[in-house]
């Protein structure tokens, strides 16, 4: 059994209602703990960056669901979180509702798209879809690049010419940068804990069976269809969100930010910062966002994070399957059962 399927086999273990709020809980309380650092310690530059970060580490939780749960491969993350970017600066300058709104219809539609978007996992896996789910992310950087995203202008469109162009509102309660990061944390801790719930619930043992074999599932009574689409379509209403967030991060969006090669970026970050742990998404939302910020605080053309991230893909892959949070909550464990023998995990 590989370290894989032995992280998703605990993961898929029956849980009891006493255990299951108490890892639940572990995500709100780190969320609080390193939202308030951040917001301690940080300047305006990296207070920006870390907004970003956190936005994104939303639209990973949801590749770890189809990668980590699954098994699997889908290239079209970025674009979704394009989609729900472009649907909540649209419903926001065209309607001008709460920003909550715009980002739940962000969120919702990017479902939907990403329901479709998983289709092909029906019938396709491995190489054959992430070979259309690529194509599906190339279609989108060409769509976006000819449309652009709203910014307060007339038609279906909302394109806005020369001054007329507006930035999206934040969040009345949430106006300043530090008061929009700690909102962001807050999203991002709902986002993470419903992920979470499910890889620990019942849909997680039905993944896990799904993954194992989908031979193995019917013969447990697991729905293959129903499941596989509950995926894709939570993977895409996180991503969706993400996508809202950060429109409301920088108050527009650049149609040049969504190519196909930074949904590559994003897989290969997801499998760095590790899919099996919920915070592996934490770390590469901040690794996406962090290391070219630190290389461009240190004048350093940011093109260099490619090779950087090559290789810590290639290290991943070759000796921590499980990534950096797998590595992370080894050393937890072990710490733990040095202080104290004989605990109860």
């Amino acid at each position: 059994m590989t370290v894989q399927d032995q992280t998703i086999a605990s993961n898929a273990e029956g849980l009891s209602m006493v255990r299951l709020p108490k890892q639940l809980l572990h995500v709100p309380v780190t969320m609080a703990i390193f939202s308030m650092i951040v917001a301690l310690l940080a300047n305006s530059f990296w207070l920006s960056a870390a907004t970003s970060a956190v936005a994104l580490s939303l639209s990973v939780a949801g590749l770890a669901i189809l990668y980590g749960q699954l098994g699997l491969v889908s290239l079209c993350q970025f674009a979704l979180v394009g989609v729900g970017g472009w649907v909540t600066l649209r419903i926001g300058h065209g309607f001008h509702p709460p920003f909550e709104v715009s980002l739940l219809a962000g969120g919702i539609v990017a479902s939907v798209v990403g329901l479709a978007f998983g289709v092909p996992a029906l019938r396709l896996r491995g190489l054959y879809l992430a070979l259309v789910t690529l194509m599906l992310a190339g279609a989108f950087q060409i769509v976006i690049g000819a449309w652009g995203f709203p910014d307060g202008g007339p038609g279906f469109l909302g394109r806005a010419d020369g001054s007329g162009r507006q930035m999206l509102a934040r969040p009345l309660i949430a106006d300043g940068e530090v008061a929009y990061f700690l909102y962001v944390c807050a999203a991002a801790a709902i986002g993470l804990l419903i992920a979470q719930w499910h890889k620990l619930a019942r849909p997680g043992r039905a993944w896990a069976l799904i993954r194992k074999g989908e031979t193995v599932a019917v013969a447990s009574g697991v729905n293959v269809l129903i499941y596989k689409a509950w995926a894709f379509a939570l993977s895409g209403f996180l991503a969706g969100l993400a996508g809202g967030l950060l429109a409301g991060n920088v108050g527009q969006l650049d149609g040049r930010a969504f190519g196909a090669f930074d949904s590559l970026n994003l897989f290969a970050l997801a499998i760095v910062g590790g899919v099996f742990n919920w915070y592996g998404a934490l770390i590469a939302g901040l690794l996406l966002r962090a290391v070219p910020a630190l290389l461009t605080d240190l004048g350093i053309d940011g093109y260099v994070t490619i090779g950087i991230f090559g290789m810590a893909l290639f290290h991943a892959l070759a000796t921590a399957p499980t990534g950096i949070a797998g590595q992370v909550s080894g050393v937890i464990a072990w710490v733990g059962d040095r202080l104290f023998p004989g605990r109860e995990r």
